[in-house]
Formats: structure tokens, sequence, C-alpha cells
């Protein structure tokens, strides 16, 4: 089976594995510090309550067919993917503040997002993968936060 934010079990294991990180959790990949993953993170669940807007990318391949390999093979994702701007910390992201205080925001956001899936099944666009249903966004959810987590190790 899949996993996704749908599923409690699924849920508890990505708050858990935050749960192990630390501010000075050393990357295995990438540019982001352990900080600038968490506010990364929580733009990537505003998105989804409508706090953060991102635009969608230009892509030139078939959306639907992107995001059915990205979501639903059941393969990690590769390292060093490139993010959007508007959840890049170095750019339009929220910047880092109080280490505590942004990891109490990203796991409000978890909860928030997780209450009623259902709600987002016509929410806002992906950026890469356009229109998502409530399972889709559950399950994006998911890789998005364990491909970060596997970043650092966790």
């Amino acid at each position: 089976m899949l996993k996704t934010l749908a599923s409690s079990a699924d849920k508890a294991e990505i708050v858990r594995r935050l749960g192990a990180l630390r501010p000075d959790s050393a990357r295995q990949w990438g540019r982001m510090s352990a900080h600038q993953m968490v506010c990364h993170l929580s733009d990537g669940y505003r998105m989804l309550t409508d706090r953060r807007v991102a635009a969608l990318a230009p892509f030139p391949l078939p959306r639907g067919a992107i995001k059915l390999l990205a979501l639903y093979l059941p393969v990690n994702w590769r390292a060093n993917l490139p993010t959007t701007p508007e959840l890049d910390q170095a750019g339009a992201g929220t910047k880092p503040a109080d280490f505590a205080l942004d990891i109490a925001e990203l796991m409000r956001l978890l909860d928030a997002i997780t209450i009623d899936p259902e709600r987002y099944a016509d929410g806002p666009l992906h950026p890469l993968f356009g229109r998502m249903s409530a399972s889709d966004w559950m399950r994006w959810a998911y890789l998005h936060a364990d491909h970060h987590l596997r970043q650092f190790g966790l």
C-alpha cells in the first residue's frame, strides 16, 4: 500500500521523523539547512490551506502523466530536484525564524491539512502536477515530507 498523510499511521511516522530533526541535522544532498527544510515543508502545506500561492510552472510534458509517475510509482524521488520559487527559502519562501516555533507551525499545518482531506479535491493547482484530487494531495504531502526527511537521513 502506498503511503499517504490520509493514513493516521503514515502521518504518525512523519511526525516521529520530524521529532528527530535538529537544527544542526546534516543534509545528505541539496542546499537547504534543516531549519529551511521545515519552512519549505510548511510552505508546501500552506498551498493547500490557501495561505501560499505557487504559480503553475512551465512544463514540457503532460502534467497528468508526470503526476501519476511521481505520485504513484513506488520509487523515491531523486535528490536535488528544483523547487518552485514560492517554496524556495533562498527566494520567496518563508524565512526560518525560531526552530521550535517553526516545527510547531509545521505540526499545526500537518494537523490542519489532514482533518478533512476531501476539501482539497477542488483545491489549488499544484505548480507541477496541476489539478489534483484529495488523495493526490495527501499522497504528495507524504512524499514531499518523506523526500526531505530522507535528505537529512531521517
